[in-house]
């Protein structure tokens, strides 16, 4: 069962906090008659959050920076995970745990995305830094009950999605139209987060988002999950596991899914 820490109001200046993981897996066969082979895998992630208080006014910033990569005897080296997401949140206290907001959200990538399967030798990326890249923000409603506690609707939230290679834009990628480098898009917003000890040493943390484009097929809603557990063995060891799920019917038709787990390095600054 989730609980809830009583919290003291918030003081006036900055908070932050981070934390940095490297997480490894690895597995190796001799004369293993079940069959494998041996891999090696890797992934290495920053979340960062800086929040200010000054009187009415709170302030969220969060930085969010993922790599991985496998490497396997019959793959060769792939990338596993890639993302750059910055999110900014301001708000002025309208009643009780209400305020007036605006809100901004970054995304996109650090190097270049293949579709495995069908170009092992990695010589047509599918994505690129930049293709694609999201920006979105708008003025809303923010309902905050801690900086662990906090959903944010935004009924007039512009997006923008980037495809600044120009063989992707000409493809039409990531839903521009052929040829062109921006999409424009109108629509409404829902963000939530939450984080909590659902127990001793097992930190959970929940990011949702929603959206909702006016210009285009409204009932198509873009919907981003991300868990995050984890386990704490002791100050720098932990056992990690993220989940990501997408739609978002511009980029394809059908629910993305990223799992990663691993046993590894973890140090909260």
């Amino acid at each position: 069962m989730t609980v809830f820490a009583q919290e003291e109001a918030p003081k006036d200046g900055w908070k932050r906090s981070g934390n940095f993981s490297l997480m490894f897996n690895q597995s190796s066969f001799s004369n293993w008659v079940a069959g494998g082979e041996n891999a090696l895998a890797g992934n290495a992630l920053v979340n960062y959050n800086a929040n200010l208080v000054k009187g009415d006014w709170n302030w969220d910033n969060k930085l969010v920076m993922a790599y991985g990569i496998a490497n396997s005897e019959s793959k060769g080296t792939i990338k596993t995970d890639d993302r750059l997401e910055i999110n900014s949140l301001a708000g002025k206290k309208a009643s009780g745990n209400w305020y007036y907001s605006m809100f901004a959200n970054f995304m996109t990538q650090f190097t270049n995305g293949y579709d495995y399967a069908n170009d092992p030798e990695q010589e047509n990326p599918i994505s690129r830094a930049g293709s694609p890249a999201y920006l979105s923000f708008g003025p809303g409603m923010l309902w905050k009950k801690s900086d662990n506690f906090k959903v944010n609707l935004s009924p007039a939230t512009g997006k923008m999605t980037f495809v600044l290679d120009q063989t992707l834009a000409n493809a039409g990628a990531f839903g521009v139209e052929p040829g062109e480098n921006i999409r424009m898009e109108l629509g409404f917003y829902a963000g939530a987060y939450h984080k909590a000890d659902i127990m001793k040493n097992v930190t959970l943390e929940n990011t949702l988002t929603l959206y909702s484009n006016y210009l285009d097929n409204p009932q198509n809603i873009d919907i981003s999950h991300q868990l995050s557990v984890v386990m704490k063995v002791n100050k720098y060891i932990s056992a990690n596991l993220g989940l990501h799920t997408i739609y978002d019917d511009n980029m394809l038709q059908e629910v993305q899914f990223k799992e990663v787990f691993g046993v590894g390095f973890n140090y909260a600054f």
